[in-house]
C-alpha cells in the first residue's frame, strides 16, 4: 500500500489493484467545497492507473462514511452562490458515476445528506451493519440537490424516493438493502475489506474495457426516452469491442480452457 498527501480532506493509496480514497474531515466527514472539488481530482488519479481494477471511497474513523454538506457554507448564501454549490457538487459526483472503472462506496456509519448521495453516484455501495442512511435537507428547508432528488428515485422507485426525501427520516443498513439502496450489508468493519475483494475478483476475471463498455450503455441507457434508444448504446458497445484485443483474448481463453490475461485495450 501507498499513502499520498496531495488532498487537504482526501487520503489516497493503492491496494493491490483497487484505489481507495477516503474521505477525512473529522469528527464527521462532512463535504465543503474544497473537499467536494478535491473529488474529481482522486478519482482522475484512480482511473488514470492502468493498473487500478476499481475504486473504492470510503471515510476516515467509525463514526460516518459521510455526514453531509458542511452547513457553514450554507449560512447567508445568495442565489448564485447556491447555485455554484450545488453544480460543484454535480461536477464531483459525474466524475463518481462516469468513471470507466467500478467505483465502490464503503460505507461505514452514517451516510447523510450529501454523503448519502456521493454513495448513489457510485456503481454500488458496501456497508456496514451499523450504517444508517438518510436525506435530512427538508429538515433545514433545502433539497438534496448534489443528485439525491435523481439517483434515489432511480435507485429504489420514486414513491420510496418520496417518502425518504419528503420526511427526511434516516434507515438502517437492513432496510437500505431491502428497499434497494445498497447491494451488500457486511459486519461493522468489513465493509472496505469486502468492496477491495469485489475488485479484485474483477480484477482475474473481468475484462476492462468491457466492463467499461458495459457501465457506459447502463448509464445512459437509463436516461434513454426509448428501449430502442437504449439498446443502440449496446450495439455502440459492441462495435467498440469487436476488435478489442480483450474479446480476442477473451475468446482463446474460453476455447484454450485457461484464464484470460486481460489489458483493457
Amino acid at each position: 500500500m501507498s499513502g499520498d498527501s496531495n488532498y487537504q480532506f482526501l487520503k489516497t493509496k493503492k491496494d493491490e489493484s483497487a484505489f481507495i480514497i477516503t474521505i477525512d474531515n473529522p469528527p464527521v466527514n462532512t463535504l465543503n467545497l474544497k473537499l467536494v472539488e478535491e473529488i474529481p481530482l482522486a478519482i482522475k488519479e484512480g482511473n488514470d492507473d492502468r493498473d487500478v481494477r476499481g475504486i473504492v471511497i470510503t471515510g476516515a474513523g467509525t463514526n460516518a462514511f459521510c455526514a453531509g454538506a458542511d452547513l457553514r457554507m450554507m449560512q447567508g448564501f445568495s442565489p448564485d452562490e447556491a447555485a455554484k454549490i450545488v453544480e460543484t457538487g454535480h461536477r464531483a459526483f459525474f466524475a463518481v458515476e462516469e468513471s470507466p472503472k467500478p467505483v465502490i462506496a464503503a460505507v461505514n456509519g452514517l451516510a447523510l445528506g450529501g454523503g448519502n448521495e456521493l454513495a448513489m453516484s457510485c456503481d454500488m455501495r458496501y456497508v456496514s451493519d451499523r450504517a444508517r442512511f438518510g436525506q435530512p435537507e427538508v429538515k433545514l428547508g433545502l433539497i438534496p440537490a448534489w443528485g439525491g432528488t435523481q439517483r434515489m428515485s432511480r435507485l429504489v422507485g420514486t414513491g420510496k424516493a418520496k417518502e425518504l426525501i419528503f420526511s427526511g427520516q434516516m434507515i438502517n443498513a437492513q432496510e437500505a438493502l431491502r428497499i434497494g439502496l445498497v447491494n451488500k450489508v457486511v459486519p461493522d468493519g468489513e465493509e472496505l475489506r469486502a468492496a477491495t475483494d469485489f475488485i479484485r475478483m474483477l480484477a482475474a476475471n473481468v475484462s476492462p474495457l468491457a466492463l467499461a463498455q458495459a457501465k457506459i450503455a447502463i448509464n445512459e441507457g437509463i436516461q434513454a426516452s426509448s428501449m430502442k434508444e437504449a439498446l443502440g448504446y449496446e450495439v455502440k458497445a459492441v462495435k467498440t469491442l469487436a476488435t478489442s484485443n480483450d474479446l480476442r483474448e477473451g475468446v482463446q481463453a474460453f476455447l484454450e480452457k485457461r484464464q484470460p490475461k486481460f489489458t483493457g485495450t
